[in-house]
């Protein structure tokens, strides 16, 4: 009979007794103060951070938000497009002992309106042109201001308990409402098990980044991963294309790349001959890699990509690794130091071999601390010590881990994780529709999109529909495709069924 499907291997990190996130993200650096930490990359060359202009910008910004009257445990709304600005106000005010609370830049006032009415932040750090909160009683601190701040006296390191909330990011629930994600300051050392157990990360590595800094995914594996150990982050410029991609890689010596799946394709489409003779590997997440891209990224470039599978709550914790490669449909193993089970319906481990729920020991430093003041809800997610990701795998006899799907409809779009039931919200409003239900379909090998399928009431246009999404959501959650039906397929509850959508769908 198979052994049940739990992996435990290696010891998670001790934990201190005091401590600030962000004094641990840039120890490393204090140590190399004339080495570079940081590089945005442009055709017509680098913008070149050392980590002496690093250390002092962040520790500056500490103090100029202090200055400020923010008090520790204050909660700070970044509303910031994709600049440096947005690492710098992150870890500064981590330094200072607030609450940085990031959020992507093209969220639309409605969005934003209603997350700051949960949050209730003191202050909004913004960037010029985009959408701010409503009715929303914070100081606003223009994003203007942190240049000045970077030559101010360094404020010390707010210390204390590890436990203590240390940032909060948004994701989508399957209720459709944006729940905030509240993390302690010990976050950032469960994140040293992905230094060897996906990344092959070193001091002297140049690991380059396709995303914007104000994505999650590249604040932690572009930025504050790298600085952990002292290497050097490459983040591209805003409004660079995707061929521009390979001649950075090329150019800046990247022995790194982490991207989106997306990317990948994008990169490959433009530039199907790659030479790069300093790249050691890529590094996917976000979303399922396609195994047509891992082929043809292996044989443009003659290097692998390591694959990682992870949520809001945990960050990645299952991955492959140079030294262990992912071989066939696994995403890899659980890190070193994770313990991970796969649950049946009586949240019992299962039989290696056979499908459930993926879930993680509470005891993991890298899981978040709660839903934002949603006790009820994080309790849901939990069964005794474990915490249900909601992801389908399986475990192979070597703890090999096998993504099957999600057990709910949530979409995905580029990397973030979107409610469908958001979005139908947002849709419903429009006078022409009479029902609508989305979901996530492909639309050819390896990429899919959002598509609203839709009962109208009225005659309405694909532009209409366009323009009133556009109005109320972010781009990323805004359908690609728009079906009208004659009908919706109901579930027995009367509700609209999704998969039944999905299973449907054709793509022309």
């Amino acid at each position: 009979m198979s052994a049940p499907s739990v992996f435990a291997e290696g010891s998670p990190p001790e934990i201190p007794a005091s401590f600030n996130l962000a004094a641990h993200v840039l120890a490393a650096g204090e140590a190399v103060p004339d080495r570079i930490a940081l590089q945005i990359l442009r055709a017509s060359g680098a913008e070149r951070w050392s980590y002496a202009r690093l250390i002092a910008a962040v520790r500056g910004t500490a103090t100029g938000l202090l200055g400020e009257g923010l008090l520790p445990g204050d909660r700070v709304l970044l509303r910031l497009e994709n600049s440096v600005e947005f690492p710098l106000a992150f870890l500064g005010a981590i330094a200072a002992g607030l609450v940085p609370v990031p959020t992507p830049a093209g969220l639309t006032e409605p969005e934003i309106t209603k997350i700051a009415l949960g949050l209730k932040p003191a202050a909004v750090i913004a960037g010029e042109g985009v959408s701010l909160p409503r009715d929303c009683p914070a100081r606003v601190i223009p994003a203007g201001r942190l240049k000045g701040w970077e030559a101010l006296p360094p404020a010390p390191w707010h210390l204390g308990p590890a436990e203590r909330p240390g940032y909060i990011i948004y994701t989508s629930g399957t209720s459709g409402q944006a729940r905030g994600v509240v993390h302690a300051h010990r976050a950032i050392l469960a994140r040293a098990m992905m230094h060897q157990g996906w990344y092959g990360l070193t001091a002297t590595d140049r690991l380059l980044h396709a995303g914007a800094f104000n994505w999650t995914y590249t604040l932690g594996t572009g930025l504050m991963d790298p600085w952990t150990l002292g290497a050097t982050a490459l983040i591209p410029a805003p409004g660079t294309r995707p061929e521009q991609l390979a001649l950075f890689l090329k150019r800046f010596d990247a022995t790194l790349f982490a991207a989106a799946p997306g990317v990948f394709r994008q990169l490959l489409r433009a530039t199907p001959a790659l030479s790069l003779p300093k790249l050691r590997h890529g590094l996917s997440a976000g979303e399922k890699l396609p195994e047509t891209t891992r082929a043809a990224w292996e044989a443009a470039t003659g290097t692998a990509i390591h694959e990682a599978l992870g949520m809001s709550e945990i960050s990645t914790f299952v991955s492959a690794a140079p030294h262990r490669p992912a071989d066939g449909a696994a995403t890899g193993w659980p890190q070193p130091g994770r313990h991970v089970a796969v649950l049946g319906p009586d949240h019992r481990p299962v039989p290696r071999g056979e499908p459930g729920n993926l879930a993680v020991h509470r005891a993991d430093p890298g899981l978040f601390l709660g839903y934002l003041d949603a006790p009820e809800d994080t309790a849901a997610r939990f069964a005794d010590d474990w915490y249900l990701t909601g992801d389908t795998v399986s475990m192979a006899e070597d703890g090999a881990i096998t993504y099957l799907g999600r057990d709910d409809d949530m979409m995905n779009a580029g990397g973030f994780r979107v409610s469908p039931l958001e979005v139908e919200a947002a849709l419903a409003r429009h006078p022409a529709l009479a029902e609508v239900a989305c979901a996530e379909v492909p639309v050819k090998e390896g990429a899919s999109v959002i598509a609203a399928f839709y009962v109208a009431r009225a005659a309405v246009t694909e532009d209409e529909l366009c323009a009133h999404a556009q109005a109320s959501l972010a781009r990323y959650k805004q359908p690609r495709l728009w079906i009208a039906v004659d009908a919706l397929p109901k579930n027995a509850n009367g509700k609209a069924n999704r998969r039944a959508l999905r299973q449907s769908w054709r793509a022309p």
